[in-house]
């Protein structure tokens, strides 16, 4: 390794997180605070320790995150996208384990506009016939 430093950014919904990782011993610090207090459930952290578990690369590098915008929900999964996408520039040879398991993939979906005359992007007001 050359380069002691690796950049990966990831998005989800409307949430961006920026990733750098290190080599070190697997601390993750999100927005300058610890996993367990930034993301509350475990449901949550093992979503964003996911590609590490599955690259068994968990103990090896000390991830520095910040994470804007959206919920907790997408600053999880742009987290996850972002690590995915800094191990890749870390070690090209993790790439195919991390696509087969679908975690360089951006999820497309974001919130649909509001449209004029109805409630929300879909819904509509209750309809009477008198």
């Amino acid at each position: 390794m050359a380069d002691s430093q690796f950049y990966g950014t990831g998005r989800r919904k409307s949430s961006t997180a920026r990733i750098f990782l290190r080599p070190g011993t697997g601390n993750i610090q999100v927005n300058r605070r610890s996993l367990n207090v930034s993301f509350p459930t475990e449901v949550l952290r093992m979503q964003i320790q996911q590609p590490l578990q599955l690259t068994e690369t968990l103990g090896q590098y000390d991830v520095l995150a910040t994470a804007t915008g959206g919920g907790v929900s997408g600053q999880a999964g742009a987290l996850r996208l972002g690590i995915a996408r800094a191990l890749v520039k870390a070690n090209p040879s993790l790439r195919a384990d991390l696509k087969q398991a679908g975690l360089l993939t951006r999820d497309p979906r974001i919130k649909e506009r509001k449209k004029y005359g109805l409630a929300g992007a879909r819904k509509r007001f209750q309809f009477s016939k008198r």
